[in-house]
């Protein structure tokens, strides 16, 4: 019951988040763009590697992005293809990887 209901509020989040970002100002210090093109620069410019992914019901993806030093990335890409990053952050610590027969998948 507690697995199920933690992945709810994150579903939740991602897609408050998604709507966050469709409404922010012209001021705000959102970067959107392509995809490729966003994974390219942050390949370059901070060595980070896709560490994982999921999908947000029907309608985002939510990409994690980390380096060898522990500077990570969050990329959200919605369902028109509009990429954008939706956090950043310092000190990312991996921690023992989850099994699909830990979830009972």
């Amino acid at each position: 019951m507690a697995h199920k209901f933690s992945f709810r509020w994150i579903r939740i989040a991602a897609i408050g988040a998604a709507l966050v970002l469709s409404t922010l100002s012209a001021q705000a210090q959102v970067i959107c763009g392509g995809h490729s093109d966003l994974v390219a620069g942050l390949a370059q410019a901070f060595q980070q590697k896709q560490i994982g992914y999921g999908v947000v019901g029907q309608a985002a993806i939510v990409e994690v992005y980390v380096s060898a030093s522990g500077t990570w990335t969050m990329l959200i890409t919605d369902v028109q293809g509009r990429s954008c990053i939706f956090a950043t952050g310092d000190g990312w610590e991996n921690t023992v990887p989850v099994t699909a027969t830990a979830q009972g998948i």
